[in-house]
């Protein structure tokens, strides 16, 4: 058989080198994706965070300067820089259109014929009710008064309904196109008043015995016969109320506007505000608009990423983590909204917010730092919104501050309440500060502003319920749910002190050690110990095979082999984390049960191994999965499980015998690298060693030996 050759096209092992070389990229492309999601994740969250805070700002030009009415002049001395008008007030402008709309002339329209008409009816009723002229000697005299009168009613004018004009008011009457004169209002008579016109007019004693007759003809004859021409008036009006000027005069570029230390009052506060909405005005045009937009997103974004570099340098471990990176963003937004909407408003509301509530709430989820460096950042995007800023900044500042440094312990109602009287009294406080620096007393002193730091103060109390919220919708723990954990009667720490005793003892001794040494460096004592009572749960499984729960002083161990027992032993960290999972308890808590014992060794029983094996044992086997400590708070509860649970081994302790057993577990945790993940230095972990050892003394109650 012949040999067969494949030729394959040049162009053809082009397109097929193109086509894998693409994919390869693709590959590249998105293996590159998935290792920088994280990062990928927390850029969209910074982009979408700064284009919703830009487009929550008011959309209008920032004048520079603060200034209220009756206050002096703070910054330098202001020129015009460029020309404008001197716009009028709204009242006055209000003043002049009700002035032209109190003298501005109506129209109506006069119907002349219906004076004739109602005569000639008023004739013929006169005929049928007084037929006889010898019963009624006087008839004649009497239906020429009678006709008189009801001439002079329409010849005054019989309107169709009452108008809401004054009785002085000129009025044009109008027969068709025709003008024929101008009256007052007052001259018309309405419908309500012809009944007491007529009594009036038939007062003669020629009308004693018949007025009421005379009344009933009249009501049969007469119609209104003068309406309002709307069409008219409203016309007229409105041409009058447009040549109502908006301004009363210009300021040209260069002339000096108010002086440093002027009082801003009469016409220079009037002209500053002519400016202000000129500037703005100006400022927020078509052509520039985008250019001022990107101006603010600029601004807004360097503050948000001077608060990202913060987390990466001091907290990576909140960095790290997206969902306490977007639980920040989220407050931050929450507040320059709820701001905005209230400057939006009326600005005179501004100091209802609750702005305080944030410090609250990140230092609850996370530290002090964290929450004062959000809160400065806060205040300084709001900068852009509120007027009279630096007042508005300078409040709230040290109202965040007071919030750090008076809160502590959240959990506790007494302490929350106090925190809040102290926050409000400080803004009382600076306001009232402020406010006898601007005015140079108290005589016309704001007492509604107080009721609003109050009010303001009363609404930082909802911190407690919005805790709670966000426990539950972003899966964070505060102090206050850690609380609730610590309790020993939840329905895990009494099945795990029902189950495994000893370890329920162990645990109990490890937390109050592991607090004292979280409250010595200044670590979260309530995180460490809560961490503490859970950290060995998963023991529960299999309580027998860890001495502290052996009673009967049977050892299981003896049945099986050292690999097989080092496994059983290895394994209560992963049973720990699936029962925590299993009861919901918070992640920050599993971190203390996944890292309580590190990469450490199993050693008791690598060493029996090793001895048997003859040094042929790979020591992964009897090693614990990790991670390591990576935290203040769960490299102390390492240190404190391990001292406790050898301590039970020390015979005869003496305070020599304690130093030196200390100093030697926790030396072999820093020899092996336990430590290095963890933001705990030399001099913590000494403090920690010293409170180990006093606290050891004391449960086992070293004194001096007496002589006999």
């Amino acid at each position: 058989m012949n040999d067969c050759t494949i030729i394959i096209p040049r162009n053809r092992f082009y397109f097929f080198s193109t086509f894998d070389v693409i994919l390869k990229l693709m590959k590249d492309l998105t293996n590159q994706l998935y290792q920088n999601h994280s990062l990928i994740y927390k850029v969209l969250l910074f982009l979408a965070t700064t284009f919703l805070i830009v487009y929550s700002f008011p959309k209008s030009g920032q004048f520079k300067y603060s200034f209220e009415k009756g206050k002096p002049w703070q910054s330098e001395n202001l020129y015009a820089p460029f020309d404008f008008a001197i716009k009028k007030t709204d009242a006055e402008i209000e003043v002049e259109r009700q002035t032209i709309t109190e003298s501005a002339q109506a129209y109506f329209n006069v119907n002349t014929e219906l004076a004739a008409i109602a005569l000639k009816e008023y004739d013929l009723n006169f005929s049928s009710v007084f037929p006889d002229s010898l019963e009624l000697p006087n008839k004649g005299d009497l239906q020429n008064n009678s006709r008189s009168i009801l001439q002079g009613l329409y010849g005054r004018g019989v309107l169709d309904k009452t108008y809401s004009f004054s009785s002085s008011k000129e009025v044009v009457l109008l027969e068709g196109r025709n003008q024929l004169g101008i009256v007052k209002y007052e001259s018309f008579i309405t419908l309500d008043e012809v009944t007491s016109y007529l009594n009036t007019q038939l007062k003669d004693s020629l009308f004693d015995d018949s007025r009421a007759k005379f009344l009933s003809m009249y009501f049969d004859v007469i119609k209104p016969n003068v309406t309002l021409n709307t069409s008219i008036t409203d016309n007229t009006l409105n041409e009058e109320l447009n040549k109502v000027s908006l301004v009363r005069g210009s300021i040209e570029q260069g002339t000096i506007i108010i002086a440093k230390g002027e009082v801003v009052e009469g016409d220079r506060f009037k002209i500053l505000k002519s400016l202000e909405s000129e500037y703005q005005s100006q400022v927020w045009s078509e052509a520039n608009y985008n250019w001022i937009l990107a101006a603010y997103t600029l601004l807004v974004a360097l503050a948000l990423l001077m608060l990202l570099l913060f987390l990466r340098k001091y907290r990576i471990e909140v960095f790290n983590n997206n969902t306490k990176v977007t639980f920040i963003f989220f407050n931050i937004l929450l507040m320059v909204i709820l701001t905005t909407l209230v400057v939006n408003y009326n600005s005179g509301y501004i100091y209802l917010v609750p702005l305080c509530i944030l410090p609250l709430v990140l230092k609850a989820f996370f530290d002090a730092r964290l929450g004062l460096f959000a809160h400065v950042i806060t205040v300084l995007l709001l900068g852009f919104v509120v007027t009279n800023n630096y007042e508005y900044m300078f409040l709230q500042i040290i109202a965040g501050i007071v919030t750090i440094l008076t809160v502590s312990e959240l959990y506790k109602r007494a302490n929350l309440f106090i925190s809040v009287g102290q926050i409000t009294l400080i803004y009382i406080v600076a306001y009232f500060a402020f406010f006898v620096i601007h005015e140079g007393g108290v005589d016309n002193l704001q007492w509604e502003t107080f009721l609003m730091f109050i009010l303001c103060g009363l609404a930082t109390l909802f911190v407690q319920p919005l805790i709670y919220a966000y426990e539950k919708i972003f899966g964070l723990v505060s102090d206050v749910s850690l609380l609730e954990l610590s309790d020993t009667n939840t329905k895990l720490l009494k099945e795990l002190s029902n189950k495994a005793p000893g370890t329920f003892h162990h645990s109990l001794n490890v937390a109050n050690l592991a607090e004292a040494s979280a409250n010595e460096i200044g670590a979260n004592a309530m995180l460490v110990r809560v961490g503490a009572l859970y950290h060995d749960i998963g023991k529960m499984n299999n309580p027998t095979y860890f001495t502290e729960n052996q009673a009967t002083g049977i050892n299981p161990h003896d049945e099986l082999s050292s690999k097989e027992s080092a496994s059983m032993i290895i394994n209560h960290v992963l049973d720990g984390i699936e029962i925590a999972k299993k009861y919901k308890l918070p992640d920050r808590v599993i971190d203390f049960i996944r890292t309580h014992h590190g990469t450490s060794v199993v050693y008791y029983f690598y060493k029996k191994e090793n001895e048997r094996m003859a040094g042929d044992v790979n020591v992964q086997d009897f090693s614990y999965p990790g991670p390591r400590p990576f935290s203040k708070e769960t490299a102390i509860l390492m240190m404190c499980d391990s001292v406790e649970a050898a301590s039970k081994s020390l015979k005869e302790p003496t305070s020599t015998k304690i130093d030196l057993f200390v100093e030697n577990i926790i030396s072999k945790q820093m020899e092996y690298g336990q430590f290095l993940n963890a933001n705990i230095t030399f001099k913590e972990i000494e403090s920690i060693k010293k409170v180990l050892k006093d606290k050891l003394a004391n449960i086992y109650h070293l004194r001096i030996e007496y002589p006999e």
